[in-house]
């Protein structure tokens, strides 16, 4: 069993569940696990029976099973991925299992697939770490960054540029000590590379909005002349909420987020003012929402819908037209506005690396891109959320969102 303090054991598994760990008996890994380092690490150490990055419930729940076994049709399944074990899961921040973690029983090497049941043949495999006693340092590493604990408490209460790049700098030093010498896996590298950024913002002094962006960030970002600043003439009366008419006069918003077009035909026109100058042939006004009279529509998101602040308390809505629904889309205009620049700054990033995150490892930088959001703003990215559109967006590969 494992070494830790033991809270029960699966007489027909052989699983045992430690103290925050997920150990097998010897006589469980036969005949799955031949590698004796790997044997060594889930009789002894184990893996982490719950982390917010992955999952192994797989192993908890079924004990080793193999590719073929879980598969619809093993037959069509690629001949290196049959014997490969399905020990558990990658999984959004509202516990949603995206790709599954696999580990070689003979080698010891861990990688992820996305079970296709109706193709399985055109299934494959990402590396994620050399051994599970580095996949295990990777998540700590991570779990660490996340809390600035451990090696990261340094940077408890640090926001800013320089904060993101000190963080990013050393969670990737880590994962490339932990691989003593070999390749990061892609996953990791995104890692260190895409969830600092949610440390360009910390929270304001007042409390007023979510988060206290940085002096010219977003010009810094977009580039200037391309962040529009409202006066307050351009606001409809019912815009009461002073922290958003703040925001907007001093901060703004960029023109293009890319799945984000301001509306910048001045003043900003509420819902209901909306449909009846622009579209009113379009929705009657029995079909808009309650309230329409004081949401204002900032711009339009993809496919149209319309994006809405509340003019009484602040929060972003998004509106979406076909379905005549309106849905929570960020906390206020400050994560908003993160928001943007986080997809701006992913893009930026993508593009210094020719574009491998999006063409090598896409879903899994949608994944890390949702952690990184809900780190900020969870609004709309939770199970609690009737639509899931960021989350949603992110995961648009075929749109290219990312």
């Amino acid at each position: 069993m494992s070494s830790t303090t033991d809270t029960g054991t699966d007489a027909g598994t052989g699983i045992g569940i430690g103290a925050g760990t997920i150990a097998l008996l010897e006589g469980a890994l036969d005949p799955y696990v031949t590698h004796g380092p790997t044997r060594r690490w889930l009789a002894g150490p184990g893996l982490p029976a719950d982390d917010g990055l992955l999952t192994f419930d797989a192993l908890r729940e079924d004990g080793p099973r193999t590719v073929a076994e879980s598969a619809g049709d093993p037959a069509r399944l690629p001949a290196d991925l049959r014997d490969q074990l399905v020990i558990g899961a990658l999984r959004d921040p509202d516990g949603t299992e995206t790709e599954s973690v696999l580990l070689d029983g003979a080698t010891g090497e861990v990688s992820t697939t996305y079970f296709l049941h109706d193709r399985p043949d055109l299934m494959d495999r990402l590396p994620l770490a050399p051994s599970l006693r580095t996949l295990t340092d990777f998540m700590t590493a991570t779990r660490e960054m996340t809390a600035r604990s451990g090696r990261f408490a340094s940077y408890e209460g640090r926001f800013g540029p320089k904060a993101v790049t000190g963080v990013s700098q050393q969670l990737l030093a880590l994962f490339e000590e932990s691989a003593d010498g070999g390749e990061v896996p892609l996953f990791w590298r995104t890692t260190a590379l895409i969830r600092p950024l949610a440390l360009v913002a910390g929270p304001p002094a007042d409390a007023s909005l979510a988060l206290d962006l940085p002096a010219r960030l977003l010009d810094r970002e977009f580039g200037q002349g391309r962040v529009m600043r409202f006066e307050d003439v351009d606001f409809p009366a019912a815009l009461t909420h002073e922290p958003t008419r703040r925001f907007l006069r001093e901060t703004g918003l960029p023109e293009d987020g890319h799945l984000f077009h301001l509306d910048t035909d001045v003043p900003l026109p509420t819902l209901a003012e909306y449909y009846e100058d622009e579209r009113p042939h379009v929705l009657t006004p029995d079909r808009l929402p309650a309230g329409s009279d004081r949401l204002i529509r900032l711009g339009h998101l993809i496919e149209d819908d319309s994006l809405v602040v509340d003019g009484t308390t602040g929060a972003i809505l998004h509106w979406n037209e076909p379905d005549a629904t309106l849905h929570a889309l960020n906390t206020d205009v400050s994560t908003l506005a993160f928001t943007l620049w986080l997809l701006h700054r992913e893009r930026t990033i993508d593009e210094s690396l020719a574009h491998e995150l999006t063409e090598t490892a896409y879903d899994q930088l949608a994944t890390t891109m949702t952690h990184t959001l809900a780190t900020i703003d969870p609004t709309g990215t939770t199970t609690e959320a009737t639509r899931h559109y960021w989350t949603q967006a992110f995961q648009d590969e075929a749109g290219g969102v990312l």
